[in-house]
């Protein structure tokens, strides 16, 4: 393993870690309902699947004009994970 692989390494990493957080952000949007959504307060069930999906097809195909983009769209896929989808989970029955 040479010295200049390493960095090549770490973006495939980076890469593979952040489409399964977007994978998982855009699945977890699909499971619950948009009564979910509206009882949460949170923004509707459209708008954060389309959102989410967005984030995840601009992972998979990136398109080089746009990065700052998929930045966002990474940015929101995390707000969606950390605020967002605890408070959909709290509201299902156990």
């Amino acid at each position: 393993m040479s010295l200049l692989s390493i960095p090549s390494t770490v973006m495939l990493v980076v890469y593979v870690v952040l489409l399964a957080v977007k994978l998982f952000a855009f699945v977890s949007a699909l499971m619950f309902s948009n009564e979910h959504y509206r009882a949460a307060g949170k923004w509707t069930k459209g708008g954060w699947v389309a959102l989410t999906g967005i984030a995840l097809l601009l992972q998979v195909f990136p398109i080089a004009g746009l990065t700052i983009v998929n930045l966002a769209l990474t940015i929101a896929a995390f707000v969606y994970l950390a605020d967002v989808r605890p408070a959909l989970s709290s509201l299902r029955r156990r």
